[in-house]
């Protein structure tokens, strides 16, 4: 990528919950833009880390031994292997960041697997 990319732009472009697109590929992750709202599917990433970082909108990501609130500006990294479900009572927009490759519905599969997109 040798474009420059505007964030809120690149969120704008987005019209659909749960439909990541790469806003930037960094050595071996990719950075994606994603808009989260209702209940995502249990799953975990065996071999990444997932980072939330929460642009606008307050989504909680539950656990199986607890939740984690996380509203704008808010940073939680979900451990590889950890199962993990988001859920956003209200529309939320947000950065991820893990490897490439990462499928989004990790290790469940089911209708809302979604491959990764590029931005218009």
């Amino acid at each position: 990528m040798t474009d420059v990319r505007n964030l809120s732009t690149a969120l704008q472009t987005i019209t659909e919950a749960w439909q990541p697109h790469r806003l930037a590929t960094v050595n071996d992750h990719d950075v994606k833009v994603v808009k989260l709202h209702g209940e995502f599917v249990w799953h975990s990433h065996a071999d990444s880390d997932e980072l939330f970082l929460i642009i606008r909108g307050h989504l909680v990501i539950q656990l199986r031994d607890g939740e984690v609130h996380l509203g704008p500006q808010d940073v939680y990294v979900v451990p590889r292997g950890v199962e993990h479900r988001p859920v956003a009572a209200e529309a939320v927009e947000a950065i991820l960041i893990e490897l490439a490759g990462t499928v989004n519905t990790g290790d469940a599969g089911g209708e809302l697997t979604s491959r990764v997109r590029e931005l218009d």
